[in-house]
């Protein structure tokens, strides 16, 4: 059986095309009650409208794109949910794209965008390389970008973030204030945004409490769980800290299986603070401290703001940036420290 159209359904119906039209754009200068049959015919003849052409040429494609490093980090599929919930609100669709954190896929995926296929883009940067002269596609095509939690020194451009530098201090002086001296840094590609300017506030928070900043103590990953662990071992079996601020959750994952395995407590021996977004990070082990990251709010800010750049005309897109405050939330398993 050939696949039903437009006409089909408005010939079935006894309407004219333009009718059946309005009633999939959600026309105001159609009745309730004809939309609502049109509606139930479509859904009964299994009829679905191609709206990706249709805003073609309306010279929108009514979608955006989401790229982001990784699927595996809950931050991004929370992020994912409030960008999801903005752009239904718009009438808009997604397209998810993972670089897996590798600027060549990044760069690819951003080429592929310049067609027309979207008509803005929401990213989270690779992390990778010096050269991101790939975004600069999207730019010559007038189509928007927004970075969210992670973004390009080397691009200036719209971005939304939380408060990294204020919650990694706070984060260390919570390790200060329960007495550790000797605290490890542990980011996964310290050149990543995020990664440098996290890394600023674990270094002023030591610098306020008179504390010496020692290269060793900061470990620079990989995104390699067994590599990670053997990392994290030899840190602690080399240099003993008695704290350790993880950058990432999953960082504070493979520190608390190592300590397992080495017999080091947490926190009798070592004290444990990690940025997090899992609900149950406080299950994985009662003595660990989180800062819980606004990955939802995050997700809406961005798209929010995507949004409103899309409403401006292309010639008043000026370049502007937004901070989103994440607030510190610490786990009440913290005052076990």
């Amino acid at each position: 059986m050939s696949q039903i159209t437009i006409v089909d359904l408005a010939e079935t119906l006894g309407l004219s095309k333009s009718t059946v039209s309005r009633a999939f754009r959600d026309s105001s200068d159609i009745s309730p009650k004809t939309k609502e049959r049109i509606l139930a015919k479509a859904e009964e003849l299994g009829f679905s409208p191609n709206l990706y052409a249709s805003s073609l040429r309306g010279n929108r494609s009514q979608t955006i794109a989401i790229i982001i490093p990784e699927f595996g980090n809950k931050f991004f599929s929370q992020a994912i949910k409030g960008i999801e919930l903005v752009a239904r609100s718009k009438k808009y669709h997604t397209l998810i794209y993972v670089t897996d954190n590798n600027v060549q896929n990044e760069a690819s995926i951003v080429r592929s965008l310049g067609n027309g296929r979207v008509d803005g883009v929401l990213i989270s940067a690779s992390g990778e390389g010096k050269d991101h002269s790939h975004l600069q596609t999207l730019i010559d095509h007038d189509i928007p970008i927004v970075f969210f939690d992670r973004s390009y020194d080397d691009f200036h451009g719209h971005f939304v973030t939380g408060n990294d530098f204020e919650s990694s201090r706070l984060a260390t002086q919570h390790l200060i204030d329960n007495g550790c001296k000797n605290i490890a840094y542990l980011v996964i590609n310290q050149k990543v945004s995020i990664g440098k300017i996290r890394m600023d506030g674990y270094r002023k928070a030591l610098e306020d409490n008179g504390i010496p900043f020692r290269e060793e103590l900061i470990l620079d990953t990989e995104n390699d769980e067994t590599k990670n662990r053997a990392a994290i071992r030899n840190l602690i079996k080399q240099h003993k800290p008695d704290g350790i601020f993880a950058s990432v959750e999953r960082l504070a994952i493979s520190t608390i299986r190592v300590a397992g395995e080495e017999g080091v407590q947490i926190p009798e021996d070592l004290k444990l603070i990690c940025f997090s977004c899992l609900d149950i990070a406080d299950l994985l082990n009662p003595a660990l401290s989180v800062v819980k990251q606004p990955a939802f709010a995050m997700g809406k800010e961005a798209a929010n703001f995507l949004f409103q750049i899309l409403d401006k005309p292309i010639e008043l897109r000026q370049q502007e940036t937004t901070l989103l405050q994440s607030s510190l939330i610490f786990q009440d398993s913290s005052r076990k420290f």
